[in-house]
């Protein structure tokens, strides 16, 4: 082998290790950014993307609700389960969500969303409120009102518990909501 066949042999084998190189710190950098735009992932961006299927919430106050994730907005979610005593929906503020189980593994940005996602918590007891459904205002504390959502305001829910003379009215606050089952 000549100088010059082992100086060729030297310069590729010096390249064959750059490249190899190049491209470990290359996926380092790729982990690095993965990580780092995975921060800006919302859970309300992973259950939109489970729209549609089964899911177990566990809500302090509440329990662990299962059901089929109907609709998700910025605030809040809707899940129905079936029982053996009916259907049932339930309204849960997202920051009232300890964890969730049986979500895709993708996530939908925000700009994805349909503009009916801005509705907030309010529009939803507002809703429950006109049809003169009957529910179980679960409070994070354990805590429980049954009735009527009677109206709502910016940041609170009033309840009218018991009927005629004996109905008394509750005011709930939205930040001590865990979740509202209606039937």
């Amino acid at each position: 082998m000549t100088w010059e066949e082992e100086l060729f042999g030297f310069l590729d084998d010096l390249e064959q290790q750059a490249g190899a190189l190049f491209e470990a710190d290359r996926d380092l950098e790729v982990a690095d950014r993965s990580r780092t735009e995975y921060q800006q992932v919302s859970l309300a961006s992973r259950l939109q993307a489970s729209v549609g299927r089964e899911v177990a919430l566990h809500v302090p106050g509440a329990g662990r609700l299962r059901g089929d994730l109907e609709r998700v907005c910025a605030t809040w979610c809707l899940l129905a389960a079936s029982t053996t005593s009916g259907a049932r929906e339930w309204v849960v503020p997202l920051e009232a969500i300890a964890a969730v189980e049986g979500v895709d593994q993708r996530s939908v940005p925000e700009v994805a969303w349909s503009p009916l996602t801005r509705l907030g918590l309010g529009s939803a007891l507002r809703r429950l409120g006109d049809a003169g459904e009957r529910c179980v205002v679960h409070r994070r504390d354990g805590g429980r009102h049954d009735g009527v959502p009677a109206r709502v305001g910016q940041d609170f829910v009033e309840i009218s518990e018991g009927h005629g003379a004996a109905a008394r009215l509750s005011l709930v606050a939205f930040p001590a909501i865990a979740a509202v089952q209606s039937s």
